[in-house]
């Protein structure tokens, strides 16, 4: 009993020093310049004022940048779950000469940093040219090893039974995906989602070497404005980091249900 109160503790403990620096951004955002200059700082604002809001959203377009940060995300995510899932389905559902050696050859790129690969895929997007455009954000993480891998290891669990039954009544190979296999995967799909959802939306490197044209930026690229060469905005600052914090955490509430029982059977057992 003592045992099991003391890792509740540390646990606890361990999750007020992980969840403060998020609570205090959230909390310092709502304090006014004077204060957030103040030492020793307030843990609390003692004038509560949405005074960074407003001017965070008066400075800049944010409804257009929030508007490319939302469909860069939605689009990427819906081409990640479909390539992915179409990658997964093979290599766990078809036997054919190299399908190990592939998956190997997915798995190693993780090992591989992204700086090592940005200046090819930089050259790749300018040939096809998607340089300044949404698209080139887009197109190059369509697909990630990871996702592969996660799909594999949840559709090797869907036993091979339940396709032959399926052949045998006449499905095709794409009705098997479409009706069977994106049925079941829903929990390592939800998983994905999030994942690429929370990558893209914070991504900040690939869209400021992508896009020179500020109408094209994304909000992350935004906010970044707010810090100058001489000066840095907090107020406005924290604001927009707030802002900018709630469609993740949108996302996650509604596919939490999804995502415990993605984790366990993908193979990303703790």
């Amino acid at each position: 009993m003592i045992n099991k109160r003391l890792t509740y503790l540390l646990l606890s403990a361990f999750s007020i020093v992980y969840v403060f620096p998020v609570f205090w951004v959230v909390i310092s955002s709502f304090k006014d310049k004077n204060e957030l200059y103040q030492w020793p700082p307030t843990l609390f604002p003692s004038n509560f004022t949405f005074e960074n809001f407003r001017v965070a959203f008066g400075t800049g377009n944010f409804g257009l940048y929030f508007w490319n940060s939302l469909f860069v995300t939605f689009i990427s995510t819906l081409l990640l779950l479909l390539i992915n899932s179409m990658a997964g389905f093979a290599l766990a559902k078809y036997r054919f000469r190299g399908g190990t050696f592939l998956l190997i050859l997915f798995i190693s790129t993780l090992m591989i940093p992204i700086e090592v690969i940005m200046i090819p895929i930089f050259k790749v997007i300018s040939k096809l040219g998607l340089y300044n455009s949404l698209w080139g954000i887009i197109i190059p993480p369509a697909a990630t090893p990871t996702g592969v891998f996660l799909m594999r290891q949840f559709l090797l669990t869907v036993p091979n039974d339940l396709l032959e039954a399926a052949r045998i009544d006449g499905a095709g190979e794409w009705k098997i995906y479409w009706r069977i296999i994106l049925p079941i995967a829903k929990p390592i799909l939800a998983v994905l989602a999030i994942f690429s959802f929370m990558w893209r939306w914070d991504d900040f490197l690939w869209p400021l070497i992508v896009l020179s044209d500020p109408a094209k930026y994304t909000v992350q690229l935004a906010i970044s404005n707010f810090i100058g060469q001489y000066d840095v905005d907090w107020g406005s600052l924290l604001a927009m980091t707030v802002v900018t914090m709630i469609p993740v955490l949108v996302v996650f509430l509604a596919f939490q249900k999804y995502f415990v029982q993605g984790m366990v059977t993908s193979g990303m057992k703790g």
